[in-house]
């Protein structure tokens, strides 16, 4: 399709009214982090979120490729297509008045966005009838079966603009093409008639059916679902998919929910239309519906979009059905659920009931501490695994240990992972404590096997004396651990593209500088603004005002003849490199702590703390062991270049 030359207006326009954020939500499931947004990067795999958007600037960029910009270069890249084509898109989207250098050509590009607004018009003209024939005698048993049989009050059937489709098989199309004048085929575009297959003439879609209009997020009628009242096949019909409507982007009540959403940082996603309206009716305002289809992942980012905590109430049936759909939608979504990006959560509700038929015996506050109590997805999925399982036997111990070692595999946040296999472990030991140490390390070796990184972690006993490798250790510490926190801090200070990149890798494993002089001179960093320009110049002063000692440090602030003349301290490897080297350094700490604790401690007289210590050696043993792998490349490049 010929596109135009745009008006400077528009383009200027456009760029002012989409908002970054909504944009790029669409594509990448981001977290608010101080006052920006992250994420993993579209534009190239990685597994560590270095993809950032800034709300109060309108751009985005990645510390790990470099792809940056704003809201229309965002999709120029991600869908190759040209800029003209992404700002008419984005002038569609937020509603600005399309203007043109062709005078030409302006007639035909307003009817094709005039299309989306007529589908708007005919949509909201419907249902206005529906809801008028709900009032009707003839639309009296929907009416009534919305009252007695949902319980639902006056004032939620108008919330949702329920309403009710004659029997008749040309009720609506008599209304809106004979009526109200709309073209035939702009009804049919919009999901509501259908084209007889003998004959010649049009049918209605929904004959005889309670309807719930779907709406976009803006409030707009883009959809109806239908739900029959006598025994006719399917139960619920959906709206075709049309220009205005794709049931797989599509959440049934977000328009209504996502205040609540914001408000209470979580979304509850149940299975039908009167789940979401029951809860909603009951003040339970955060609830929407997956248009009983599987949750996809577009869906999932829709709704993320209005949650900074990113957490995420599946309730869906309790019973078989329900469980398979569960396990779908976990399965769209799991490897955001493993990365951490999303907080999930699964609610069945006992007894079986769904949400609106437990809200009939029971109060709002009950369906809240359920959403309380409701455990984490993979406790749930673990609780699936073990349900009707017997232990005891070798063949279902052997089976069940299959499938977790499977789940936990998965699990990309390594303190996440310890602390399944702990808990997993428990589960197995079957009450005895003495056994959950070896059901650790039996999960460990089946989930990182020892030969693909290292040596198995040896289980030592009180007997064997370490205080040699412990003093060796000490030796070694602080120098690496010098060279690795001042190399890093060299290149914060001379590198500013690098500095995001350090800032988030310290903060996600969770790291701190050990030293002390390395503390106080990032902790002064912190205190001045990023982007600094004489970043290096008002350390130096800040030293000089507090009469604080420049020697211990002063030589960050110079790059070496070998930084200098390869430009090295400017690749994001070296970075990586120094955190390596300061996670295996501080890692090596933990366990052998952890380890002197399990030695000195009583097995038979302090059993608990016995097991606690035992298993946390092994969990940072095994940590040890992974980062273990990285060690000779990364203490070569910071030998090298520190």
């Amino acid at each position: 399709m010929y596109i135009p030359r745009l008006h400077p207006d528009t383009i200027e326009e456009v760029k002012q009214r989409a908002d970054i954020v909504d944009v790029v939500s669409e594509y990448v499931v981001l977290r608010k982090r101080g006052k920006d947004f992250v994420g993993l990067c579209p534009f190239h795999d990685e597994k560590t979120p270095s993809f950032t958007v800034s709300q109060t600037k309108q751009m985005y960029f990645c510390f790990g490729c470099q792809a940056g910009g704003n809201a229309i270069k965002f999709l120029m890249d991600l869908s190759k297509r040209s800029f003209a084509e992404v700002t008419l898109d984005l002038a569609r989207r937020y509603q600005v008045p399309v203007q043109t250098l062709e005078p030409e050509q302006r007639q035909e590009l307003q009817r094709q966005i005039s299309l989306r607004e007529q589908l708007y018009e005919v949509l909201a003209s419907t249902a206005q009838f529906y809801q008028h024939a709900l009032r009707q005698s003839l639309g009296q048993k929907a009416l009534q079966y919305l009252k007695s049989d949902r319980l639902l009050q006056e004032e939620t059937i108008q919330q949702f603009g329920l309403g009710y489709a004659p029997a008749g098989w040309e009720t609506l199309y008599r209304y809106l093409v004979d009526s109200k004048h709309y073209p035939v085929q702009l009804v049919e575009k919009a999901g509501l008639i259908k084209p007889r297959k003998e004959g010649g003439g049009y049918y209605d879609v929904f004959r005889d059916r309670l309807m719930i209009p779907i709406r976009d997020i803006q409030g707009r009628v883009i959809a109806f679902g239908g739900r029959t009242l006598t025994d006719e096949q399917p139960k619920y019909l959906n709206s075709p998919e049309t220009e205005l409507f794709s049931k797989g982007k599509t959440l049934f009540a977000l328009d209504q929910a996502k205040g609540g959403i914001s408000q209470l940082d979580q979304a509850v996603v149940v299975e039908g239309y009167f789940d979401a309206i029951a809860l909603h009716s009951a003040g339970i305002n955060n609830a929407i519906a997956s248009l009983g289809t599987a949750l996809s992942l577009e869906q999932v980012k829709l709704v993320l979009r209005y949650t900074e905590s990113k957490q995420l109430v599946l309730n869906f049936d309790a019973d078989k059905a329900g469980n398979n759909a569960a396990e779908r939608a976990i399965g769209e979504i799991a490897e955001l659920a493993y990365m951490g990006e999303v907080q999930l959560k699964i609610l069945n509700i006992p007894d079986g009931k769904d949400a609106d038929e437990y809200l009939h015996s029971h109060s709002p506050d009950d369906y809240r501490q359920l959403l309380t109590n409701a455990p984490l997805w993979l406790n749930w999925q673990i609780e699936q695994i073990t349900k009707d399982r017997d232990l005891k036997q070798a063949t279902d111990f052997q089976q069940v240990t299959q499938s977790i070692v499977k789940l936990l595999k998965n699990i990309v946040n390594n303190d996440t992972k310890n602390y399944y296999i702990s808990y997993c472990a428990e589960i197995l030991s079957l009450g005895d404590s003495r056994l959950i140490p070896l059901r650790v390390e039996n999960l460990l070796t089946q989930i990182s096997p020892p030969n693909s990184y290292s040596q198995p972690i040896p289980i030592k006993r009180k007997s064997e004396n370490n205080k040699t490798s412990q003093s060796s250790f000490a030796a070694s510490e602080r120098g690496l651990l010098e060279r690795a926190e001042g190399l890093l801090l060299r290149i914060y200070l001379h590198c500013p593209e690098q500095r995001q990149a350090i800032f988030n890798a310290l903060e996600e494993r969770d790291l701190q500088f050990s030293l002390s002089h390395h503390r106080f001179l990032w902790q002064k960093i912190l205190e001045l603004p990023t982007q600094q320009v004489d970043l290096i110049s008002n350390l130096q002063d800040r030293y000089l005002e507090l009469s604080e000692d420049l020697s211990l440090v002063s030589h960050v602030f110079h790059l070496n003849e070998k930084s200098k003349t390869d430009d090295i301290l400017r690749t994001p490897q070296l970075v990586q490199a120094a955190i390596a080297c300061m996670e295996l350094v501080m890692c090596e700490k933990r366990y052998r702590h952890f380890e002197e604790l399990w030695t000195q401690s009583d097995e038979k007289a302090e059993p608990d703390l016995y097991e606690y210590y035992g298993t946390k050696f092994i969990e940072e043993k095994q940590r040890y062991l992974k980062l273990n792998a990285q060690r000779n490349f990364s203490i070569e490049e910071v030998l090298k270049y520190a």
